[in-house]
């Protein structure tokens, strides 16, 4: 028999609740922005940032819900409110049947372009105004390496499916 692993040191612990907390305060600010200025969800939100900045303005759904870390199924359900409110299009794949392509429409980009000013404001007064350059470096550098630790092993739903077979 192994003996289980020791709990959380003091320190280990109030890093974990100070990450945890300060990421629902901000999610929440900016989750409550979004609905009050673009009528979004922080979800939605992000499927149109990520389309609006992608070449094209075009992404394969699979490609989409590794990127925002979201379920297969749930970013189905939200990219089905997006379509029907005329802000994204779905298309299947040229290249892959399986695959299904996610493209902004220009009323997406307009959202996205009316609700980022305030979005940024958020972020910068809530995050970014509470730091140094220092501290926004070194804070960069700490996620940056966590976020390539935890996208070495992600759990199923944000793993990256496998290519398609061809045959």
């Amino acid at each position: 028999m192994t003996d289980p692993k020791p709990g959380l040191n003091t320190e280990e612990l109030a890093a974990y609740f100070a990450l945890m907390e300060v990421s629902s305060l901000l999610q929440y600010a900016v989750d409550e922005h979004l609905r009050a200025d673009g009528d979004l969800s922080y979800v939605q939100f992000q499927i149109l940032a990520r389309l609006v900045d992608a070449p094209g303005g075009r992404i394969r759904m699979t490609d989409l819900a590794d990127g925002v870390v979201y379920s297969r199924s749930g970013l189905t359900y939200q990219a089905g409110l997006l379509d029907k409110r005329g802000l994204i299009t779905r298309s299947p794949s040229p290249d892959d049947e399986r695959s299904v392509i996610v493209a902004v429409t220009d009323a997406g980009r307009d959202l996205v372009a009316r609700v980022l000013p305030g979005h940024v404001d958020s972020v910068r007064r809530l995050l970014l105004d509470a730091l140094s350059d220092g501290d926004l470096a070194t804070l960069g550098d700490v996620l940056g390496r966590v976020r390539e630790h935890m996208r070495a092993a992600p759990p199923r739903s944000a793993r990256p499916r496998p290519p398609a077979r061809r045959g």
